[in-house]
């Protein structure tokens, strides 16, 4: 069909194609692919650069049929499927994801290709999960990959430039329950200066500040549920204890939030910070994240202190998560446990990018990562060069798609060269 007028979730990236298309089944993605120069593959739209965009053909998967194959320690899931929607079925077959995002909107092979994370000491991004990808490539060859596959680690954060996706198989344990809790208002020099014992105070920890004043207006401690385990002191890290649920972005109603103040409930309805059936986070934003060393958090920590006062008249919340080192070569967090600095701005672009590139000049003697769907103004050279393995994936995106079809003008800034 012609192009319908199509926006990303936040509204600032207005797509481009000459043709979008919904296939219903596997023979006519195959099709679409062969026929098109140029052809993206569309997920929830929870990006918010270009990375989804294309002047040629715009795939959403969104009508080929969806399927949940729940099978001990794995489930396999069609790939536009969003968390949200594999996680209560997954629960009422007694399995679980071990994490999920902050939001349960968005979908499964869109968190993945980017890596998208939730929080936690020993939590990888959501793409460690993975254990099996089937897909179509730019040669129209069906392709399936595991674990075993010599080119998987490469594979699983792809950034849509292998393929068109279709199934992933993401590895699953037993069941769980969580509560959480939330601290008010803890000076960040104090959590900083014990920064480990914070993060390590619970399964998933979240640290909300606004930078200006430097306080943590908010830390949210997702606990697993374990028989014996005391409630949490009344005052830690110079915080109180919350009496009330909050939302973590200011002036946002706590209702659209998952529960807290200990409340028990199963893991998908803990873990992400909001619910599946309300706009999630403050709805109207723009996002930034960087990734940086875990030895260099508190350096961060300092250069982005310094800067508090340009930070703040342009940002709504900015939350800091941990996330465990991983082996995927596209990942933020490859071959480094990371502290994930991440900046949820108001929807004023032009008010935004100048203070997005001082955060990334603030920022860059600890060679950070940027989140691969956010919005970010580091020189490609330098992102290129802060991934060991990103050559071997250019050739890795040269096998699958030789022809570039699944390329676009965002993926091209970073291959050229």
């Amino acid at each position: 069909m012609s192009a319908p007028r199509l926006r990303n979730w936040a509204g600032n990236i207005a797509f481009r194609p000459r043709r979008y298309v919904q296939p219903r089944d596997l023979d006519e993605l195959v099709e679409i692919i062969r026929v098109s120069d140029q052809v993206r593959v569309l997920g929830t739209g929870h990006s918010f650069n270009p990375i989804a965009d294309t002047t040629g053909t715009l795939i959403s998967l969104d009508h080929l049929p969806r399927e949940v194959r729940v099978m001990p320690g794995r489930t396999a899931v069609s790939a536009g499927t969003r968390y949200g929607d594999l996680a209560f079925p997954l629960h009422e077959a007694g399995w679980a994801l071990a994490n999920v995002g902050s939001l349960p909107h968005i979908s499964i092979a869109g968190a993945c290709a980017t890596a998208t994370h939730g929080s936690g000491d020993r939590n990888g991004c959501l793409a460690t999960a993975v254990a099996g990808m089937t897909g179509v490539d730019g040669t129209c060859r069906v392709f399936h990959l595991t674990a075993e596959s010599p080119e998987f680690p490469g594979a699983v954060v792809h950034l849509g430039a292998l393929g068109a996706v279709t199934e992933i198989e993401l590895v699953t344990e037993p069941t769980f329950t969580v509560r959480q809790w939330v601290y008010e208002d803890a000076p960040l020099d104090n959590v900083f200066a014990d920064l480990d014992d914070v993060t390590s105070a619970a399964y998933s920890v979240s640290i909300f500040t606004t930078w200006d004043p430097p306080t943590a207006r908010q830390i949210w401690l997702k606990e697993r549920v374990a028989a014996g385990r005391p409630d949490p002191p009344a005052r830690r890290w110079g915080g109180r204890l919350a009496e009330r649920d909050h939302n973590p972005v200011p002036g946002m109603p706590p209702e659209n939030c998952t529960p807290q103040l200990g409340r028990i409930g199963p893991w998908h309805e803990r873990l992400p910070h909001f619910r599946l059936d309300v706009t999630p986070s403050a709805g109207d934003e723009l996002q930034s994240e960087y990734f940086v060393p875990r030895a260099a958090a508190v350096e961060a920590y300092r250069a982005l202190r310094h800067i508090g006062s340009r930070i703040a008249p342009v940002l709504q919340i900015s939350e800091i998560r941990t996330v465990a080192a991983d082996e995927l070569w596209l990942s933020p967090a490859y071959h480094r446990p990371s502290v994930a600095f991440h900046f949820t701005w108001i929807a004023d672009e032009e008010a935004v990018r100048p203070v997005v590139s001082e955060v990334e000049r603030a920022l860059a003697p600890l060679q950070p990562r940027p989140h691969w769907g956010k919005l970010f103004t580091m020189d490609p050279a330098v992102v290129r060069a802060a991934y060991p393995r990103f050559d071997d994936f250019v050739a890795l995106a040269e096998r699958y798609d030789p022809e570039g079809k699944f390329q676009n003008d965002f993926l091209r800034r970073f291959f050229a060269g």
